[in-house]
């Protein structure tokens, strides 16, 4: 499957236009972790990119969500390991894999690190700065959404929470336009 494709495949099933930036996001992230992690980019990008495409679907069965996923993408040509990460980030399956916990673990921090940029006065992600999400991940009731929980499961890919936050930061304003921040 080309990413093309997979665009493709998430407008097609994802008509919330934001679920799809979610999506864009979230390749964007793990597409950095893997050159962090000295990986080839292409699986963990893809993973990223398709991780919610059954979301529409399940929204009101999230026992169901991911599994919708894999049997959508079962006429696809797809490596196991993406279909095992997407699988993990819904905890389907046991996270086993440094791309599984990154799926994970990226998932809320790039609905976080949206929310902090939608409260920040100019809306945009280059006004960001690592200070300003550490100020806003200490308040609980900031984008309750995002599991801190799983974002500091970032200690099991051997970076600090700081790290982490960056590395997302980072990859996210590389594609400011495509957002819309």
């Amino acid at each position: 499957m080309t990413r093309e494709q997979a665009v493709e495949l998430l407008q097609q099933h994802l008509l919330n236009r934001n679920l799809v930036k979610h999506c864009l996001a979230v390749e964007a992230c793990m597409k950095e972790f893997a050159g962090r992690f000295a990986q080839d980019p292409e699986p963990w990008a893809m993973a990223g990119l398709l991780h919610d495409l059954d979301y529409a679907y399940t929204v009101d069965t999230p026992a169901q969500h991911s599994e919708k996923t894999a049997d959508m993408l079962a006429e696809y040509s797809l490596a196991g390991e993406i279909i095992h990460a997407i699988k993990a980030h819904n905890l389907r399956v046991e996270p086993s894999s440094k791309m599984d916990i990154a799926l994970l673990t990226i998932d809320p921090a790039s609905g976080f690190i949206i929310a902090c940029a939608l409260m920040h006065p100019d809306k945009k992600l280059a006004s960001l700065d690592l200070a300003f999400l550490k100020k806003r991940f200490k308040e609980k009731s900031f984008a309750k959404g995002a599991s801190r929980e799983q974002m500091e499961g970032c200690v099991k890919l051997g970076l600090s929470l700081d790290e982490f936050l960056q590395l997302c930061l980072s990859a996210m304003q590389k594609i400011a336009p495509e957002l819309g921040l």
